[in-house]
């Protein structure tokens, strides 16, 4: 049994390849809400609709999220309106968020929402959202001001300095169902190639989780999502230098040793595996970028088999 930590469009693509080596239904995804937001009276939950869009193989390749073959005619019905227009909904995506915001509003936990998706779009993986509590990621940029993460990164496209990231509602939050019996009970504990700072320390600010992950850290293995020295999507890299670390497979390594035993890096930075070993973090290197399906599933199987 292997239980992910994941967040986001290299998560997603690292699952995916998963699926190809062992059973879809051995798999646990330990989803990051961090990013979820409300919008348009709708609860939008991106990083579980990613990983489930492309678990499902719908995912729309020319964006890397939402669904492919989608239409636009709301939006562009909203933008003549002078509606918000800077979060884009597909057509066919809204059908998702609407679907989702209806059952909780029937009272349902988002952890029985997304299994209930998941079966519908045919995803074996087992989904699960770190928490069914509200926690919002939080983004201070420079000059003082704080704003949600989707503002920071969709609206500002991420092209702004960060001071200060938190966690709203974490200390508040528990642990979804399973979650904590997802990680006691895998063989290995995978952390996918997703941002150290806004997709896995969201999941890591759930109460209990941290303490769950020390407990199994021989059995946790990561896949860095820096190579040569920079994210090959979003702002890993910036936001790992602003928060004070290296934009490089050491600095991943000194922000994940406490509570991860190896760590995957890719043949691009395999003079570096020395230092990322002296972090004390056993280092694995082999090829890490997924730019098809074969790969992905490639990089799995070391995955899968580089625990400590």
């Amino acid at each position: 049994m292997i239980t992910a930590l994941a967040g986001g469009v290299g998560a997603a693509r690292l699952l995916r390849g998963m699926v190809e080596v062992i059973p879809p239904g051995d798999i646990t995804a330990v989803v990051n809400v961090g990013d979820d937001t409300d919008l348009h009276g709708l609860h939008i939950s991106p990083d579980l609709d990613t990983v489930m869009y492309t678990l499902a193989g719908a995912i729309n390749p020319e964006t890397g999220w939402g669904l492919k073959g989608e239409t636009w005619r709301v939006m562009e019905s909203l933008g003549r309106l002078r509606g918000i227009t800077w979060f884009n909904l597909g057509d066919q995506d809204l059908a998702t968020h609407l679907y989702r915001t209806q059952r909780l509003s029937e009272g349902a936990a988002l952890g029985t929402v997304t299994a209930e998706l998941a079966e519908r779009f045919g995803v074996g993986v087992r989904l699960l959202p770190v928490t069914d509590d509200a926690l919002r990621t939080r983004v201070r940029v420079v000059g003082g001001t704080e704003i949600g993460f989707q503002e920071y990164f969709v609206k500002l496209r991420h092209d702004v300095a960060v001071e200060e990231v938190r966690f709203e509602g974490a200390a508040e939050s528990t642990p979804g169902p399973g979650v904590l019996e997802a990680i006691a009970g895998a063989s290995t504990v995978v952390v996918c190639p997703s941002n150290p700072v806004v997709s896995i320390d969201p999941v890591l600010a759930v109460p209990g989780v941290p303490e769950a992950l020390a407990a199994r850290r021989d059995d946790i293995v990561a896949v860095s999502p820096i190579v040569a020295g920079a994210a090959l999507k979003g702002p890993a890299d910036r936001l790992l230098v602003e928060m004070g670390f290296e934009s490089s497979v050491v600095g991943v390594a000194r922000w994940y040793a406490p509570w991860v035993s190896t760590l995957v890096i890719d043949e691009s930075d395999a003079a570096l595996a020395p230092a990322v070993e002296a972090e004390g973090v056993r280092c694995v290197v082999a090829a890490t970028v997924m730019s098809d399906v074969a790969r992905a599933a490639a990089l799995a199987e070391v995955v899968i088999g580089a625990r400590a």
